[in-house]
């Protein structure tokens, strides 16, 4: 495994991030997504999992992505790290939000949200905000002036925090 690979995968980082549109991450689909394509847009950043009492939640982010595609965009990150409530591999996780969900909106790649091996994007959002996902389906906010709001498990992403900030 080329070095540079082996960084990004435990999410460590050769640079130091002044703005979430400074990082890359793989797709499901493992193509590399840079987040610069989504400056001037505001983000909600999830972790997710399939196997959770929130996991019904998907189908509350797609309504949102559908509905308020125009002013936000849905970022899925799909972690193990609760409960280990998301086992399946990229492509597992990819067939059961399709297939149970018909989630459109972008999914990535498995990482890890916290602890020794935490992602550097999760790294830098705990950064900014103090914050750190106590649970799946945990989201940030993020302004495309830079401002990020840590919301919990348990706010619905059609919850009237999350719409009226759009």
């Amino acid at each position: 495994m080329k070095l540079l690979a082996m960084i990004a995968m435990v999410g460590l980082s050769l640079f130091s991030a002044s703005s979430v549109y400074d990082f890359k991450v793989n797709a499901l689909d493992g193509k590399l997504i840079d987040f610069a394509q989504y400056k001037g847009k505001t983000l909600l950043i999830v972790n997710t999992a399939s196997q959770c009492g929130y996991t019904p939640q998907y189908a509350d982010l797609q309504k949102l992505h559908e509905q308020f595609g125009d002013k936000i965009t849905i970022l899925g990150f799909p972690a193990n790290n609760f409960g280990a409530q998301e086992p399946g591999t990229n492509a597992e996780i990819g067939e059961f939000c399709q297939k149970n969900y018909g989630v459109t909106f972008q999914m990535f790649e498995k990482v890890s949200v916290k602890g020794s091996d935490q992602h550097a994007l999760y790294k830098f959002l705990k950064e900014k905000t103090g914050q750190e996902p106590t649970w799946n389906f945990c989201k940030y906010l993020v302004k495309p002036d830079g401002t990020i709001t840590f919301f919990p498990s348990k706010v619905n992403p059609l919850d009237a925090k999350i719409t009226a900030a759009l």
